[in-house]
């Protein structure tokens, strides 16, 4: 547990380090956020054809109203404290990438619900829209992690008990 801890804590440090860093926000962060605004507004516009995206802001055409999608908002930081969980978990590899890609994508689901929610609870109420933002979606997309985690746990083969991968063994009898 301590040592899940350390690697946990160590990993998060350091993604959130790189993150910060001008390539990958320049090559990464604002392209995942202006595709998360596409995204969005393509999934709206099914319904809704007055709505556009214009790099990380969907727009209203017809009454104005717009939200940006601004670091913290992007998933990103969900996924980092996800990907961080899953790589110190002492599972195979393979299950650590097929954790990370499926609980990449569960977060960016949700995080597309997230933001085409606030986009209609804006155009209602804008104080409903502040509370929503800074309170309910910001515990459901960290409780999701936490699920999305927890699940994978249950699933993963770990510890002393896990055999490595190889050939069958033949029963003595």
């Amino acid at each position: 547990m301590i040592r899940f801890f350390a690697v946990f804590v160590g990993l998060l440090v350091v993604l959130f380090l790189l993150e910060l860093t001008p390539p990958v926000q320049t090559y990464f962060v604002i392209p995942w956020t202006n595709m998360l605004a596409s995204i969005s507004t393509s999934i709206v516009t099914l319904f809704d054809p007055d709505v556009v995206a214009i790099g990380n802001v969907m727009r209203d055409n017809v009454n104005g109203f717009a939200v940006a999608i601004e670091a913290g908002c992007n998933g990103v930081e969900a996924a980092i404290v996800l990907v961080a969980a899953m790589l110190a978990f002492p599972a195979p590899w393979r299950y650590r990438v097929l954790g990370i890609a499926i609980g990449i994508a569960a977060v960016q689901i949700l995080n597309v619900v997230r933001v085409i929610s606030l986009f209609y609870i804006g155009q209602w109420d804008f104080s409903v829209f502040e509370w929503a933002h800074h309170y309910v979606w910001q515990a459901l997309i960290m409780l999701d992690v936490l699920v999305v985690w927890l699940i994978w746990v249950r699933r993963v083969p770990y510890g002393r008990d896990v055999a490595p991968p190889g050939p069958p063994a033949l029963a003595a009898g």
